[in-house]
This record gives C-alpha cells, structure tokens and sequence, in this order.
C-alpha cells in the first residue's frame, strides 16, 4: 500500500519501505492475531489486515488524534477485524497473539517487551521498529536476557526520488532499525 493511501494528520506513520520489511518479518501468513504496539496512524496493523483476511489486529494507541485516524483508515479501507484500545502499553489485553508490532513505546520499551512476551504464543514472532539508537540497545538488552530467539536486526536508509528546481535529488527518510524475533518455546518462558 502506499503511503498517500493511509489518512495522516500529523500523527507518525510507519514508511511504506520499513512497513513492507517489518510485515514480511511478522510471518503473518498462518497467524490469527496481530498487536500492534503505538500503532500511530494503523498503518502496519491495517496493512496486515488488508494482506491477510484472516487476522484480527489490536492496534494499540495513546494519543486521540491518532485513534480516531486508525478508525477513519479503517473505514477507508472497510476493515471490521481491526480493533482500537486506548492507552498506553503495558495494558490488559484479553488475548493471546501470533505477533506483536512495536512501532512505539513511550518511554517504557523494557516493559513493553516482557509484555509482549507474555502475550505471544510459543513461536510467536516479535518485531520492533527504532529509531534511537539508545532505544535500540536497550531492546537488545532486554531480547538478550532471555525468552527470546533468532534475534536479527537490521538498520534501513529509504532516499525518493525529489524534484529540486529544474532538478532531482534523492531526499533521505529518517534510518530506521527493525528488530525480529521469536517466542522461544521453552515453556512459555520470557525474561
């Protein structure tokens, strides 16, 4: 999907470059449910959701603004498997998840990850998208302590094509990092 599909405002939004990669790291493909952590405008969660008929996403969000745009994209685009909650992660969620998306975390990355843990399914995949690079050491910390595998980051620079004058220059997005990885399925065992 493009992004000049999604409705904006001035709330963050996931780049269509870094959301094909974090969808693909999801490993959506047999999974029936999806949180997706500071989902900003529901970009991730409702590409999902549009990708994959079957899947329920959880698009969790703190600021109003940026709800009431998940809701609007959802019209958009006529999800109805889409649910919103309001608040700030770590919540209660009533259920168990094939995956969880973190494209925000408001200052509480650590807990955000235990939790995370304790929501996926043995297997379950877990990708977190960073731009900090102290938010990024701090999640391989917290994914090195234990309960999670196969720990992969990679780091992202996306540069468009922008007119300038009467030319072109390639203007950079901000690098992003993507971080995945999986639920070890030692008895549902997480930090």
């Amino acid at each position: 999907m493009r992004d000049e599909e999604f409705i904006r405002g001035p709330v963050p939004m996931t780049k269509r470059e870094v959301r094909l990669i974090s969808l693909e790291r999801l490993e959506l493909a047999q999974a029936g449910v999806l949180i997706d952590v500071g989902a900003g405008t529901g970009s991730v969660g409702i590409e999902a959701a549009c990708r994959y008929p079957h899947l329920r996403v959880v698009a969790i969000e703190r600021n109003p603004e940026a709800l009431a745009l998940i809701r609007q994209n959802c019209d958009r685009f006529n999800l109805t498997r889409v649910d919103t909650l309001a608040g700030e992660a770590p919540l209660p969620v009533a259920v168990r998840a094939d995956a969880v998306f973190i494209g925000g975390s408001g200052g509480n990355l650590q807990q955000i990850i235990r939790w995370a843990g304790a929501l996926l399914l043995p297997g379950g995949r877990l990708v977190i998208n960073l731009i900090l690079l102290e938010n990024l050491n701090e999640a391989l910390r917290c994914l090195a302590m234990g309960g999670f595998g196969a720990v992969d980051c990679i780091q992202m620079q996306v540069s468009a094509l922008t007119g300038l004058g009467s030319g072109h220059f390639f203007k950079p997005n901000n690098p992003a990092f993507i971080i995945s990885c999986h639920k070890e399925n030692t008895n549902d065992r997480v930090l």
